[in-house]
């Protein structure tokens, strides 16, 4: 259990010689990733500007050498479920916010992405969603959803700015408390899975810290972003109609 076999999805863990050459272009990833391409092509999306953006960052996230990072340093695992739940769904939710379909409360979802995001945090399912390729396709599916359906109903908030305003606020005290507990633990949760971070200059406690961190302050920045949004939006003056 010492080395990087357990990670099924992404190859064996990037070194600094050979980061620049390990693109991943898995054959079913790269039909979805068309068949996204082809729906924004189309015109069947709400905004096509987000639609191409969180394609680019999808991407970047499974295609581009990041991939292959994150199966060496859980700071770049982080940072990509950063990038998933805090850059792609929020993009997504405005280019596909499915109006015909009802939201659920918007407590309700902040709970359900909470929970999702904390039990694939934890040691044990964590290495789990890292044992087989159907598992790492169930926990990426279950953060991006979660957190789309998530960003879905703030966005349709935003007449009503209060309670996005506390959903917003919410998600980012969760994600700072988890974030926190990831700093602070006194030893290495994730080492067993990352035993290449010799490799990058980092000790696998160093490399847990940095992935807090990216968890603590990056991840909140597009949460405390929208959330200004709605307060300036909220305090703009109505114009008047005709």
């Amino acid at each position: 259990m010492g080395d990087t076999a357990t990670i099924a999805y992404c190859g064996p863990a990037a070194v600094p010689g050979d980061l620049l050459t390990r693109w991943n272009f898995d054959p079913l990833l790269m039909a979805a990733l068309a068949a996204l391409a082809i729906v924004i092509a189309s015109g069947r999306v709400a905004n096509a500007r987000a639609g191409w953006a969180s394609l680019l960052l999808m991407a970047t996230i499974f295609i581009s050498p990041l991939c292959a990072l994150s199966s060496a340093l859980f700071s770049a695992r982080v940072l990509h479920h950063v990038l998933l739940i805090a850059a792609v769904a929020p993009l997504l939710a405005l280019a596909f916010p499915a109006r015909r379909f009802p939201s659920p409360p918007l407590a309700a979802l902040v709970s359900l992405h909470t929970v999702i995001l904390w039990v694939w945090h934890m040691p044990a399912p964590y290495g789990w969603g890292l044992a087989s390729v159907p598992a790492y396709w169930l926990m990426q599916a279950s953060l991006l959803v979660s957190a789309w359906l998530l960003w879905r109903a703030i966005f349709v908030s935003t007449a009503q700015p209060g309670a996005a305003l506390v959903a917003l606020a919410a998600t980012i005290g969760q994600m700072g408390l988890l974030a926190a507990l990831i700093v602070f633990a006194p030893r290495p949760l994730y080492a067993v899975h990352f035993a290449s971070t010799a490799a990058w200059g980092m000790n696998p406690l160093a490399d847990q810290q940095l992935a807090g961190l990216l968890m603590w302050v990056p991840a909140s920045l597009p949460y405390l972003g929208v959330g200004l949004w709605l307060v300036w939006s909220s305090l703009r003056p109505v114009e008047p109609t005709a």
